[in-house]
């Protein structure tokens, strides 16, 4: 499957996703996919579901909350005042929380300092790509999407089961990529 016929598989299953933004992404994940292990259908397929939930059909590249609920979560690494709103997702998976930042800048950047400076750059089109990679790959998703556990997947990327009917839609949505060639690529 080329980019192109990639393009309208997921315009299949998100008809709302605009033309500029599948223009934008699409390249991008056809790209980095295989370069983090998301290089089976069916791991494609749960990849692709989430970010497709979670960005709003690649609407979004920041959260649209502000943050604040994020103040003082310990377990994201929220442990001084403005860091919720500073770290709040970003990215099309939603990276939130400072740990997750510092762990993504290093995994992207080999340097833990860059998004602890600049944020902002998850909601780069490359970026936003990039860390959902990243974050896929860091916490070994593509292990529950092999089992085809849609709600560990969900839980895994979200803490809960929020927007699982909205997830499992996008999944359904993109049965075609059954078909997608893999090409094999060194591991990041």
């Amino acid at each position: 499957m080329n980019i192109d016929e990639l393009k309208a598989t997921i315009k299949k299953a998100a008809p709302y996703a605009t033309a500029e933004n599948l223009d934008k992404f699409t390249p991008l994940l056809h790209e980095l996919m295989p370069k983090y292990g998301i290089d089976t259908p069916l791991r494609q397929r749960h990849f692709l579901a989430q970010l497709l939930h979670e960005s709003g059909s690649f609407r979004y590249v920041r959260e649209i909350a502000d943050g604040k609920a994020y103040e003082g979560r310990k377990d994201l690494g929220n442990t001084f005042t403005g860091y919720g709103t500073r770290f709040r997702g970003r990215g099309l998976i939603q990276v939130t929380g400072r740990y997750n930042y510092e762990k993504c800048s290093t995994g992207i950047f080999n340097d833990s300092t860059v998004l602890m400076c600049f944020p902002e750059m998850l909601e780069q089109t490359r970026y936003a790509v990039e860390s959902a990679c990243w974050f896929w790959k860091f916490n070994n998703i593509n292990s529950l999407a092999d089992k085809d556990d849609i709600i560990a997947v969900t839980k895994k990327i979200n803490g809960g089961t929020n927007g699982l009917e909205d997830r499992k839609k996008y999944f359904a949505g993109l049965l075609d990529l059954k078909d997608y060639p893999v090409e094999k690529h060194k591991m990041i």
